[in-house]
């Protein structure tokens, strides 16, 4: 499968798929600067680790190319990624991008050379992801059973990453070689990840959808026709604890009880060995508009106070396995993530 054009360097700007707008209008919104990146970032114009972490690379790139040259430079370019950086409190990618290319800043001599070492550093890290959703895939595929039925939550495919995708290309590549019979996505309450993106993107790919209510997948598992639950995640914990989108825990519970294998699907880059546990994370507070209303429809009462995490954490000991592209952690748990993650100097 070809990959999705989520983000792509313009020369002078990032442009990026407004995924507030699909599955309706594909729209494409141009970045100039970091005050507009980090905007297209925290309204979820670009969503997803990978995605949310390369975004930010090429927001280096946008902060070396707006700040003024002189004596002020590096303490404006540093206080652009700091924008960046508090876009989002939950999905590491975007942390480990930025100290990568705050890295990569210190060992440049000017604007010129940062500019240009900036700009190599995010397409290879673009590079990076494509390349490690090809191996996760097949990885990923070797777990499936032929004749499979899979349940998926939000969107993990290549609107989330660099353009292929992290639970998405296992399936994709499960498809391929004929080990998926159909699909299930849950439609991933509040902003509808599921429905509005993941059915967008397994449609464009030819493959069988149903998209359910997220508060039906659990009646789903436990009457037997999900072979296998597939999800990505934001951040692993060196125990293999995993933040993802809310609702997650829930599904990994009821594939526990009902004895459904339960897989994480996540790149290097989202494993986080300073987190030790998934108590740890923190968890982003979405508002309250998000609940309180549909387009021009109020759905809460005023005075209704409200609570809207975007993510939950699944504990290690419900995740049969977690993917990423070095191989496949089972059990997750410290001393196997640990393992799998030995010799990666930039986690440790």
């Amino acid at each position: 499968m070809d990959p999705l054009p989520t983000l792509k360097w313009k020369g002078d700007s990032l442009r990026l798929l407004d995924q507030r707008e699909l599955p309706c209008n594909e729209v494409y919104i141009d970045c100039r600067d970091v005050n507009s990146l980090a905007g297209a970032i925290r309204t979820l114009a670009v969503r997803g680790a990978p995605a949310i972490g390369i975004a930010a690379a090429y927001g280096a790139v946008l902060a070396a190319i707006t700040t003024d040259s002189g004596p002020d430079f590096i303490e404006g370019f540093q206080a652009k990624l700091d924008k960046l950086s508090g876009t989002r409190p939950t999905a590491v990618n975007l942390f480990h991008c930025i100290e990568i290319q705050r890295e990569v800043f210190r060992k440049t001599g000017n604007r010129e050379d940062a500019i240009k070492a900036l700009l190599e550093s995010a397409d290879d890290l673009l590079a990076q992801d494509l390349d490690a959703s090809r191996s996760m895939g097949r990885l990923g595929a070797e777990l499936l059973k032929p004749d499979s039925t899979v349940l998926t939550h939000c969107n993990a495919g290549g609107l989330a990453t660099a353009g292929l995708g992290t639970a998405l290309a296992v399936i994709y590549e499960a498809w391929d070689r004929g080990l998926i019979r159909k699909v299930y996505a849950d439609e991933t309450r509040p902003l509808l990840q599921g429905s509005r993106l993941t059915s967008w993107e397994l449609i464009r790919a030819g493959i069988p959808v149903d998209v359910l209510p997220d508060s039906a997948a659990a009646s789903l598992i436990r009457d037997g026709r999900i072979d296998a639950v597939i999800v990505g995640s934001d951040r692993v914990a060196a125990n293999g604890d995993i933040a993802n989108k809310i609702g997650t825990y829930p599904l990994a519970l009821a594939a526990l009880k009902h004895g459904v294998p339960f897989y994480v699907v996540a790149p290097l880059s989202t494993f986080d060995l300073s987190t030790n546990t998934g108590s740890e994370i923190i968890i982003e507070q979405r508002s309250r508009v998000e609940l309180s209303s549909y387009g021009e429809r109020q759905l809460l009462p005023e005075g209704a106070g409200y609570w809207n995490p975007a993510f939950d954490v699944t504990p290690a000991a419900a995740i049969t396995a977690i993917i990423c592209e070095k191989g496949v952690i089972s059990p997750p748990c410290e001393k196997t993530v640990r393992n799998m993650l030995d010799g990666v100097d930039m986690f440790l």
